[in-house]
């Protein structure tokens, strides 16, 4: 990472996080931490980069948003993450989310695999996340209602994920990714309708889901077959 010297959006990132985060009860120190190193502004369009630590989603690349920061530190911080532990995320994007997941996951094996519909966007994502020097994610192209395609997860010598993340609204929970949810997993998804969603932490223990409405929120439909379909 560059220094503050090197970084003109360091104080603005400083900022975000004690003007937007710790306010609305972001506590966990390890994702303030994170959320106040990684340059949120690099995975914007450019004519939107003075606005890339303020208090709401901004258009990104390759015409996709970017959720707003508080939204990202409230599901990341649900996901209780540990380094060691194995994360499924549906909706690469453009990388940003992805990246703070593999710098909170990273030691003792912890890996990020990530699932986009969009070939250019897992492209862009891999250059971003490279030029970090995050090392530990997994990219597919596809249909992340399905999970982790069958063909890559016999090849990678999966078994099941310990945390899931969701970045889109669901209208139910998808089959495939409570089956590759490992018992005494946690999983975090935007419940609901095509406008308005609830975000959802489902956990799982000895096969009985535990689910826990947290509070109202918006994204766009997660599309694929065990979502909305193959149209928006």
């Amino acid at each position: 990472m560059l220094t503050g010297q090197q970084d003109p959006y360091a104080a603005a990132r400083g900022r975000m996080v004690e003007e937007q985060l710790r306010p609305r009860g972001i506590v966990s120190r390890k994702v303030l931490e994170v959320m106040r190193e990684m340059p949120r502004h690099l995975f914007i369009s450019k004519e939107h980069r003075d606005e890339a630590y303020d208090d709401g989603a901004l258009p990104s690349l390759e015409g996709q948003t970017i959720s707003q920061p508080y939204m990202v530190a409230a599901m990341t911080q649900e996901l209780r993450l540990e380094p060691g532990q194995r994360v499924l995320e549906l909706g690469t994007g453009t990388g940003y989310q992805t990246a703070i997941l593999g710098r909170l996951v990273a030691g003792d094996g912890g890996s990020v695999w990530t699932i986009e519909r969009a070939a250019a966007l897992t492209a862009l994502a891999q250059r971003m996340l490279g030029a970090l020097a995050i090392t530990n994610v997994h990219y597919a192209v596809g249909d992340g209602t399905a999970g982790w395609p069958a063909e890559l997860w016999d090849r990678a010598g999966l078994v099941e994920f310990d945390r899931i993340l969701v970045t889109a609204g669901a209208p139910d929970i998808p089959d495939p990714l409570l089956r590759q949810l490992a018992d005494g997993g946690m999983m975090v998804v935007p419940l609901g309708g095509r406008e308005i969603q609830t975000l959802t932490r489902v956990e799982k223990s000895q096969g009985h889901l535990r689910k826990t409405a947290l509070f109202d929120c918006r994204f766009v439909p997660l599309v694929g077959e065990y979502g909305w379909g193959n149209g928006v």
